[in-house]
């Protein structure tokens, strides 16, 4: 017998195990963003287009405001990204994004990242940027001031 939707669990009164990153204090950096009434959709709740938004902002704290994670005549390119929904988030309120790098490569950047509304993690996000040369759109090697700099925002193994 096959069970109907109403009868399946609620998940967003279920709390959301530990591990892989899913406590807010996993992450090296957070911010906290604004839920706007335009981020909602006829069901009354964060449309899920609305969750890559606020990762990007979590990213880009991390990549240009908090420190400057790029060699000189760079930029980032998002090369992959994957979201993990496991909760609904509602408007009015706001969500905090918990970013950390994970894994630092020749020229790329892997992040591991969590969306949280109240304590509870929402979605859950994996991601990696390369840095480019601007005049020829290619992959740059970090350089070693930038690599010592992303040391500090890097993620403890042993928690996520």
């Amino acid at each position: 017998m096959t069970a109907a939707i109403n009868d399946w669990p609620d998940r967003g009164s279920t709390p959301v195990p530990a591990p892989l990153g899913r406590r807010v204090e996993d992450y090296p950096t957070t911010i906290t963003e604004k839920i706007r009434l335009s981020d909602t959709d006829r069901q009354g709740h964060v449309n899920n287009v609305n969750f890559a938004f606020f990762l990007e902002a979590g990213r880009s704290d991390l990549l240009h405001e908090r420190f400057e994670l790029r060699d000189e005549g760079c930029q980032y390119m998002i090369a992959t990204a994957t979201i993990d929904f496991l909760g609904e988030l509602h408007w009015p309120g706001e969500v905090v994004i918990g970013t950390g790098i994970e894994r630092v490569g020749k020229s790329s950047l892997s992040f591991r990242q969590g969306l949280f509304q109240h304590g509870r993690c929402v979605a859950s996000s994996t991601s990696t940027v390369v840095q480019v040369n601007i005049a020829s759109m290619r992959a740059q090697p970090f350089s070693e001031g930038t690599r010592a700099l992303m040391r500090q925002a890097m993620i403890d193994a042993g928690d996520a």
